[in-house]
């Protein structure tokens, strides 16, 4: 059994802030409102006028491209996330080494075999977290190619409210399995921040707001943003 005694004060302070990060920043990214929308939320609403947009194509071949191309993005961040799990049940093999290598750091700190092994079971769990999302945003991407296909074409005869409704299921869908794509990358950036731990709390604590600042400035500040936000319509927002 694992002896939770072994971790300082310091410690579960850095992994509470680790954590707490990391749900606070989600909140903000899903929740910010009016002129503070997130980029990912802007990009959102172009998911929607893209699955519009296909209503008033004979073709949908460039529908297809696009959504088979973010298919191909996600099943590759899914099997680095399995290379990524792999190289930490590695870690938790040469735990001596490892040790006195961190052991020789400027800012690094005292640890045990123990508390090194239950450092990496958290890395682990991070990288499972990011798999699954990964692994569910493909096979989301995958139902939304199913919807795309089942829009119905421009001249069916369909009426417009029904090829209206059939484009707003396949841009639902879209946005869903984009949301479960951007958790993964985000459970990835996170992990290089708990890496910190591996050298010390403080470490840990550092590298959990720089790569929240880094983040929130890209979602919120980036240049990109601005300009997408600039070609919304101001009543829509």
């Amino acid at each position: 059994m694992w002896d939770l005694h072994a971790f300082s004060p310091l410690d579960f302070a850095a992994l509470l802030f680790f954590v707490a990060s990391w749900a606070g920043y989600s909140f903000a990214v899903q929740r910010r409102r009016g002129d503070r929308l997130s980029l990912s939320q802007i990009m959102n609403r172009q998911r929607h006028k893209w699955a519009v947009q296909m209503i008033t194509r004979d073709n949908r071949v460039v529908d297809t491209t696009i959504n088979a191309s973010l298919q191909n993005g996600t099943a590759f961040f899914a099997s680095t996330s399995l290379i990524a799990l792999g190289s930490v049940l590695t870690l938790s093999r040469s735990g001596d080494d490892v040790l006195n290598l961190f052991s020789a750091l400027p800012f690094g700190a005292g640890t045990t075999r123990q508390t090194w092994e239950i450092k990496v079971a958290g890395l682990a769990v991070v990288f499972v977290y990011a798999f699954f999302k990964f692994a569910w945003a493909y096979r989301l991407f995958n139902y939304g190619a199913i919807l795309i296909g089942a829009v119905p074409p421009k001249g069916s005869g369909a009426s417009e409210a029904v090829m209206l409704r059939a484009a707003e299921r396949a841009g639902a869908m879209n946005v869903a399995a984009g949301s479960h794509f951007a958790k993964g990358q985000r459970a990835f950036l996170f992990a290089l921040a708990y890496l910190g731990w591996f050298v010390s709390a403080p470490v840990m604590m550092l590298a959990t707001a720089s790569v929240v600042w880094v983040m929130w400035r890209r979602q919120f500040s980036s240049r990109i943003r601005a300009f997408l936000l600039a070609e919304e319509d101001p009543n829509g927002r």
